[in-house]
Formats: C-alpha cells, structure tokens, sequence
C-alpha cells in the first residue's frame, strides 16, 4: 500500500497539482492585498472618502446593541444578524481580479505554445477499423 501511495503521489499531474494549488493561494493572497490595500481605498477617495466598503452591512436581526459607525466585526460580536453587503462587493472585486489576471496568464500561454495537432476523428478511426476487418 506504501509503494501504491508513493507511486500515485509521484505521479506528474498529481505534483502539477499541488504546486498549482500552492501557486493559486499565494497568488490569491496577493490579489486580497491588492483589492483591500490599494484598489478599495482608491474607490474610497473617489467616492468622498467617506465609503468604506468593508464595514458596510445592514442588520438583519438582534441588532439592540448594535450603534451606527461600528463596524462588522463589532456588530458580529455584539450578536447581531449582519449582512455584510459590504465584503460581498470586495470578494467580488478579488474573483474579477484574480479571473482576469488568470484569463490573461492563459492568453499569453496559449501564445507561446504552438498549437497541438489533432489527432484523427473518431469516425476516422472507425473508418480505419471498418476497412481493416473488411481485409480480413
């Protein structure tokens, strides 16, 4: 079973994979910190500098001790039911950002590596089958 084990992790796609999902979760980190330290705060000044979209939610249920100006994670805390419209908007720009930067990686990819050549049809092969059982 050890052996089984070794030879499946020791395996090119499966290797391939782990340093993909290495890769993508420094990569998203990064995309995090680029839309919370620089883009959001850019939409910030642009909009008065008065919006800041991490801290907007809307209280939904329990929300007695929640004040105007807390934050999220206050309003959390003090038990009230939040939705947090908020980060809903900054998780959305991240997956455009990191679906954009993917979208263009692959593009430059598919540009660099010349194009596979395709292998005969399945009705070829079948054709080819057909033809070689007919000599027989």
């Amino acid at each position: 079973m050890l052996w089984e084990f070794k030879t499946f992790i020791m395996r090119g796609n499966v290797l391939d994979l782990a340093v993909g999902v290495l890769i993508g979760a420094a990569f998203g980190k990064i995309i995090a910190s680029l839309t919370d330290d620089v883009i959001m705060p850019l939409i910030t000044l642009m909009t008065g500098g008065g919006v800041d979209f991490s801290s907007k939610y809307i209280v939904l249920s329990g929300g007695a001790k929640v004040t105007s100006g807390m934050s999220l994670v206050a309003a959390k805390v003090a038990g009230a039911n939040v939705l947090g419209w908020g980060s809903f908007i900054t998780a959305t720009i991240n997956f455009l950002i990191l679906a954009f930067v993917i979208f263009m990686i692959v593009r430059a990819a598919n540009r660099v590596s010349p194009p596979t050549a395709a292998g005969p049809s399945q009705v070829d092969l079948l054709a080819e089958i057909r033809d070689e059982l007919r000599k027989k």
